[in-house]
């Protein structure tokens, strides 16, 4: 039974924290915690371990990251970044080593789901005090929140524009297009029909597997937001390095060798929690959503969590990551930039949305190279565009440029989805009020 509290989103979110008005006692006394879902047990590795070593730990599709401490917690580790960076195998686990949030016992299980997608991992460390008490997976987040998922449909809460690949396309090439298009999931589609599905996570073993022949370009590997980073000065170069022997061969194979078959699929009535529950069943983490027997988009756990960070009541917000970036524009060129998608697309309307910059060390005459991405969840499904550019003005328009071509080019969705009424978000919203 959920209680009538009354939330009333502030449109501005400075660097990634949400103010909210209304009645803070009782919001505070009936939020969901993490305390329950805390984890002991977690993969831990010393900084001067070798990646080679790192590499055997997520052979275990269970392991969502791991725990870098030598003599103090250093960061961690997750599958996508290795997946998606060029490393030696007697590089050291230490310069992979992400800096993410540290949580609290009592951190709100909503605000966590905010901080792993910030931070593009899905385990983050649990600390009282100075001491690492444990770590929270995506896992333990949805486990949580499972039972009150069935307010949500799959529809509402899926990527709509399905980025895809042919069975008879390269491994080499479905990693560029998962790189290009900054996605973790790519449905192998032929004749309409979707016959598997690689993801970064499932092919760790294989990137690895393919640089670790190649003696070519520099250690390097991704931002959260797939901007590229170099161990060295300047940008990283040579995508897996030299392209010779083993290496050439394995990504040469077509992705029907390595793809993961048969896909799962749902349909886009389905609830948010038997799509969850089934991901659980078969140990993935997507399913294709299937829309009168064609592929449509897809549902990721990443997609679940961006759920779990909406706003009720309908009332939108723009939530800018990154504030401090802002150079040569401001919030409130940031909020003139999405109130100008509403209308399009014969009336869309922008239920909120999320900007996120991060500074890349190249500059051109002293102004830092920016990546901005603008996340937009719609009532005709979400959209997502990155751009880069010497600046704030120059990135954030860039990424307004890549929208505005995806809201041209996709489909019309005949109804609209947005929600109807307060007791809809009651609906969809009650468990974060539960007591």
């Amino acid at each position: 039974m959920s209680l009538p509290v009354e939330l009333q989103p502030v449109t501005i979110s400075h660097g990634g924290k949400w103010y909210r008005r209304g009645n803070t006692e009782q919001q505070q006394s009936t939020a969901m915690d993490i305390a329950d879902i805390v984890s002991q047990e977690f993969v831990e590795f010393d900084p001067e371990a070798r990646v080679s070593k790192l590499a055997g730990a997520f052979d275990d599709p269970a392991v969502k990251g791991v725990v870098v401490r030598g003599d103090r917690f250093e960061g961690v580790v997750t599958r996508r970044q290795l997946a998606t960076s060029q490393h030696q195998p007697d590089e050291k686990v230490g310069s992979l080593v992400w800096h993410v949030p540290r949580l609290a016992p009592d951190e709100d299980i909503r605000k966590v789901a905010q901080l792993m997608l910030d931070a593009d991992a899905q385990v983050l460390p649990v600390f009282e005090g100075e001491d690492l008490v444990g770590v929270v997976t995506v896992d333990g987040v949805l486990e949580a929140v499972l039972p009150h998922l069935d307010a949500v449909t799959v529809g509402e809460v899926c990527t709509d524009s399905l980025v895809s690949v042919a069975p008879d396309a390269t491994f080499g090439d479905a990693l560029n297009t998962l790189r290009e298009h900054r996605v973790s999931h790519l449905p192998v589609v032929e004749d309409d029909t979707p016959v598997g599905i690689l993801s970064l996570y499932d092919v760790t073993g294989l990137t690895v597997r393919a640089t670790q022949q190649s003696q070519g370009g520099e250690g390097g590997g991704t931002d959260p937001f797939g901007g590229e980073l170099s161990a060295g000065s300047g940008r990283a170069t040579g995508g897996f390095g030299a392209r010779e022997g083993e290496s050439q061969r394995v990504l040469d194979l077509p992705v029907r060798d390595v793809m993961v078959s048969p896909v799962r699929t749902t349909e886009p009535s389905a609830t948010v929690a038997a799509a969850v529950e089934e991901m659980f069943e078969f140990g993935g983490s997507s399913l294709v959503v299937e829309a009168d027997g064609e592929p449509d988009g897809i549902i990721t756990k990443t997609d679940v969590l961006d759920a779990l960070t909406w706003e009720v009541e309908g009332s939108r917000a723009v939530q800018v990551y990154g504030s401090s970036l802002l150079d040569d524009a401001s919030y409130e060129d940031v909020v003139a930039l999405v109130d100008g998608f509403d209308d399009r697309d014969g009336g869309m309307s922008v239920l909120d949305a999320k900007v996120h910059l991060h500074e890349h060390d190249e500059q051109h005459r002293g102004t830092p190279l920016l990546l901005a991405r603008v996340r937009l969840h719609t009532d005709r499904g979400l959209y997502l565009g990155s751009g880069e550019g010497y600046g704030a003005s120059h990135a954030l328009n860039e990424a307004r440029a890549v929208l505005e071509r995806q809201i041209r080019d996709r489909k019309t969705r005949g109804k609209s989805k947005k929600p109807p009424s307060e007791d809809y978000w009651e609906k969809r919203f009650g468990w974060m009020l539960e007591g």
